[in-house]
């Protein structure tokens, strides 16, 4: 069941009604860039949302920056450690959290210089990817777009949880891929995102979203 009534709206009027809602959005005693949380599956696509709205800020004078976490994957080693498709290690042993408070949070402290590294890993190669910073003006807002995010305690100002009913995310996730589903439902169960969320966007048919703000 819904916690919020959700109303259809489609993509671009959401990404524009986003950024609007960004606008006025303030950083809280975090520093001056206000962060917000694209949350969601590969599957449900929350990166394509937060270039979406970038474009949105953009062209509103705002600025912003998209960052997503699978650019901050832990080396091969470390990911494959209990094989290649343990839910349990995906769930919680993929991706680099300590680099992302170092590279992305930690820049954008009261005190912090601004300067974000966009990724570090780079799982094709292997490989860091020896990405340049960027400057991220102040007022510049943070779009972090990923899985699994309301887990770990990032000083978001503003949450953003892109859903998908369990039969959705069976049908839209790769077959190989698959062996993920179980870390979504654990994620589900613990964390409990679509309740979470300041804003909750349901995309089980990839052509007619609905939304919900809390």
């Amino acid at each position: 069941m819904d916690p919020v009534r959700l109303e259809p709206i489609t993509w671009e009027r959401l990404g524009d009604a986003l950024a609007e809602r960004l606008l006025d959005l303030k950083a809280g005693d975090d520093g001056p860039w206000p962060k917000v949380a694209f949350d969601g599956a590969p599957a449900a696509r929350p990166g394509d949302l937060a270039v979406r709205v970038a474009e949105a800020l953009r062209v509103r004078g705002r600025s912003s920056l998209p960052v997503g976490t699978d650019g901050f994957l832990r080396p091969a080693s470390l990911r494959y450690e209990f094989g290649h498709k343990d839910p349990d290690s995906y769930y919680g042993g993929w991706f680099d959290t300590g680099a992302l408070w170092r590279e992305v949070f930690g820049p954008l402290e009261p005190d912090g210089t601004g300067r974000v590294l966009p990724d570090l890993w780079d799982p094709a190669t292997d490989r860091a990817t020896r990405s340049p910073y960027v400057e991220l003006p102040p007022s510049g807002v943070l779009l972090l777009h990923g899985p699994f995010l309301l887990n770990h305690w990032f000083p978001f100002d503003l949450t953003v949880h892109v859903s998908l009913t369990p039969g959705a995310l069976r049908r839209r996730t790769p077959d190989e891929e698959r062996w993920t589903l179980p870390a979504f439902a654990r994620y589900d169960d613990e964390t409990a995102p679509a309740e979470q969320a300041d804003i909750v966007i349901r995309a089980d048919d990839p052509r007619h979203p609905a939304w919900a703000r809390r």
